[in-house]
């Protein structure tokens, strides 16, 4: 896949020895724009190494290459001082959704447990000049649900005739990118239809938080936190707007390391604040995570669920099996020696390629398979893990994997505000909002993928 910062022109593509030659682009600190001199002069210029993308594939338009230029600090900067000094009625209500998976980044960088940064970097953002500040936990919760619903459907429908398995998962956006842009069929149609956790985001805000505080969605600029590059390159999907008629649901994507330079680089100001809800008026929930390594346990949920939904079999602790290396690893549930369910996680690059080469093939064993760009997960995602010379810091790496781990897992069918969701925001789980705000139609080169597939 291109360079998500990068236009045709600029971007060849990659081998496997790039990272140690990769060139990167600048993004602009808010002192240089106009010429202004304020408050944040003192930001130094974000480094964007090549090496942030998937694989390179011109799938990037120039076009598209502005507008994730864009969505850097200089954009943040710029409605925050847009507010400092218009009319207040002209003001932007600035929304910071933070990914669950950014915290443990920011809890290793700042030596505090997760809970203390979360309120740390609460704080911080607050004393910038942002009105509210939400975990994503609970649009992770949204994902995981109706891709749980979604593969039910499809092992219950699947034939021969109509093969509607392997459920591909859609959550990581490079991957998804990739699989649309270059891919096509026949790997479109295996990818789960249900919205990313950025995507449901954006519709929360953007739609259900902004008809309670009665805004408009225009009057709302609605930044995500999160761990890879790619996301950015996500909130331009203009096929995914919010129920809000055709309003952007996400405005700015920031990485875990673009929002802690800006802490290094600023005077420490303000106190340590609690992360608001949705709700409004009530207190936030202790942070937790799902049961996933490094990200939003799509395996682990969905595979519970089937197992109980199609066979009436209880799984406690799922049992993980290393297949070709420790980024391929395999689930099964079996039955007096009966292969039930075969599930997968296939993580980074090569790993994926290797499922779509035995997908377009017709030998993919599996009836699900967890997909995600970044070989460890979302966890390593270069927006947070990588070190200055463009490589993966290792030992932050494992620190943020303990973090991680020691969080408290609850799943998504236990939460309470999702289940007030579904009825006050979707008018029930089944109606038909629910398809309208939480799944989306995919997209496709339309050309088989072909020659077009990226070799090694």
């Amino acid at each position: 896949m291109k360079c998500e910062h990068c236009t045709r022109k600029e971007c060849s593509k990659k081998t496997k020895t790039d990272d140690l030659e990769n060139a990167s682009v600048g993004a602009p600190s808010p002192a240089q724009e106009g010429g202004e001199k304020g408050e944040f002069h003192k930001l130094a210029e974000a480094k964007i190494f090549l090496s942030d993308c998937l694989a390179c594939d011109s799938c990037v338009t120039a076009e598209e290459g502005v507008q994730v230029s864009q969505q850097n600090a200089r954009d943040f900067f710029r409605v925050l001082n847009l507010n400092k000094k218009c009319d207040t009625s002209k003001h932007k209500v600035l929304a910071v959704s933070v990914c669950p998976q950014s915290l443990p980044y920011f809890a290793a960088k700042l030596s505090l447990s997760v809970t203390d940064a979360s309120r740390r970097l609460c704080g911080f953002l607050k004393s910038l000049g942002v009105h509210y500040v939400f975990d994503m936990t609970v649009a992770e919760d949204f994902s995981l649900l109706e891709s749980q619903k979604e593969f039910v459907r499809r092992y219950r429908q699947h034939s021969a005739e109509e093969p509607t398995l392997p459920m591909l998962t859609s959550a990581c956006p490079g991957w998804v990118r990739y699989a649309e842009r270059v891919l096509g069929h026949p790997v479109t149609p295996h990818l789960c239809t249900a919205k990313s956790p950025q995507q449901i985001m954006g519709s929360l805000v953007k739609d259900y938080f902004a008809r309670r505080q009665n805004l408009s969605p225009d009057s709302i600029f609605h930044v995500i936190v999160a761990p890879c590059y790619d996301r950015k390159l996500e909130a331009l999907r203009e096929d995914v707007p919010t129920a809000a008629r055709g309003s952007r649901g996400v405005d700015c994507v920031l990485t875990s390391g673009e929002v802690v330079q800006i802490m290094e680089q600023s005077d420490p100001c303000g106190k340590d604040a609690a992360v608001d809800t949705l709700f409004g008026d009530r207190e936030a929930e202790e942070v937790r995570r799902h049961d996933g390594a490094g990200s939003d346990g799509h395996l682990a949920h969905v595979f519970r669920h089937a197992a109980k939904e199609l066979f009436d079999e209880d799984v406690g602790e799922v049992t993980y099996r290393t297949l070709r290396n420790k980024d391929f690893q395999e689930v099964t549930l079996e039955r007096s020696g009966e292969v039930l369910l075969r599930f997968a996680a296939a993580y980074g690059f090569r790993n994926l390629q290797n499922v779509v080469l035995k997908l377009k093939k017709g030998r993919l064993p599996f009836h699900f398979v967890e997909v995600l760009a970044c070989a460890g997960g979302c966890l390593s995602g270069r927006g947070q893990a990588q070190a200055e010379d463009g490589r993966v810091d290792r030992a932050l790496l494992r620190q943020m994997e303990g973090i991680y781990a020691a969080l408290p897992v609850r799943p998504p069918e236990t939460s309470a505000h999702v289940q007030e969701l579904y009825q006050e925001w979707l008018g029930g789980a089944d109606s038909p909002r629910v398809q309208e705000a939480l799944h989306t139609a995919r997209q496709g080169p339309g050309q088989p993928a072909g020659s077009r597939d990226i070799k090694w």
